[in-house]
């Protein structure tokens, strides 16, 4: 019998342990709670995070209905919610926006209808949102900069990764990824029957004035070339310096006539450009050799040897010349 005793006397004591546990669990959220009656709208209770809220004494909010005590679009909204509550008759969840002092504030608002003595209830808890949608922001913002700072980690490393591959006197790129770039374009080609040129390109002999101001006027012309031949390729092209004096130019998809053309435009303007050193003026001239795959050749060897015989040509003709290598004569 003392069991039974006891195991009541606990059962007692839930409610009121539950009641302890809301409102502290209420008092830490800040959050709002009111009691009205259902038939009359009339508060029976609210606690202080609604008073504070409403901006109110307890003596002017019970007793009182939400058109007293709400302006009149949000209070049409509050009664649409209560009828859903007394309709439903489950815990019935809503969400609404009320502007006050200025200040917006989100709720998502919890009803549960109680029924009692002959009278019905609604019960409500309001939780302002405002802290979770601010902490939304501001992982929505953390995000943004961890993307924009992976894009620029990534922008950074692609960066390092071609500075790696270029030559750094004149920004081409190096011999080794010429050669890369020339065995993957032979293998397309190859596959799909599509046409490319290659061209070597040689500084003609420097002046003796130009000569004379030594390492620091040749480098200043590597520089002026380099900048002449990315301007005039595009992205999918491969311009690259061979070593001192050469170098060369891998044209995708680009049959004879149109490299031809292509490289006498950077031919004149390499004889037309002005470099400055201490207030000096230079200029230079370049010597091409125009080859095409597979046009003028069939094979990789094939093509940078008709490359050679073009260019040497272009020299014997006293540089500052584009030669296109010869197509052999296949007889029928």
């Amino acid at each position: 019998m003392s069991d039974v005793i006891d195991a009541g006397l606990a059962d007692a004591r839930v409610p009121a342990a539950l009641a302890l546990l809301l409102d502290a669990w209420m008092q830490r959220e800040g959050a709002l709670a009111g009691i009205k009656d259902a038939a009359s709208g009339r508060y029976e209770y609210a606690n202080d995070a609604l008073l504070r809220f409403l901006g109110r004494e307890a003596q002017a909010v019970i007793g009182h209905t939400d058109a007293e005590l709400f302006d009149a679009p949000v209070v049409g909204a509050l009664r649409a919610a209560d009828q859903s509550a007394l309709m439903h008759g489950a815990p019935f969840s809503s969400e609404h926006r009320i502007e006050r002092d200025g200040r917006r504030h989100d709720f998502s608002v919890l009803r549960v209808v109680d029924e009692r003595d002959g009278q019905r209830r609604i019960a409500s808890l309001w939780i302002d949102l405002a802290p979770l949608h601010q902490q939304q922001a501001q992982l929505a913002t953390a995000l943004a900069q961890i993307e924009q700072l992976q894009k620029a980690n990534e922008s950074l490393r692609r960066e390092l990764a071609d500075q790696a591959l270029r030559d750094p006197a004149s920004g081409l790129y190096t011999r080794a990824h010429f050669e890369d770039q020339l065995r993957r374009e032979v293998d397309l080609s190859t596959r799909e029957h599509r046409e490319f040129s290659i061209v070597f390109i040689e500084l003609d002999p420097l002046s003796d004035p130009v000569r004379a101001l030594g390492e620091a006027a040749h480098k200043r012309i590597l520089e002026a070339l380099g900048r002449l031949l990315r301007s005039g390729t595009r992205a999918m092209d491969a311009s690259c310096r061979l070593d001192d004096r050469r170098f060369a130019v891998l044209l995708s998809g680009v049959g004879l006539a149109t490299a031809h053309s292509r490289m006498e435009g950077i031919r004149r303007q390499c004889a037309a450009q002005i470099v400055v050193l201490d207030g000096r003026e230079m200029s230079f001239t370049v010597s091409m050799g125009v080859a095409s795959f597979p046009h003028t050749a069939h094979s990789r060897d094939e093509l940078l040897s008709a490359c050679e015989t073009a260019i040497a040509e272009a020299r014997r003709r006293g540089g500052n010349h584009v030669t296109l290598a010869a197509i052999p004569f296949e007889p029928r």
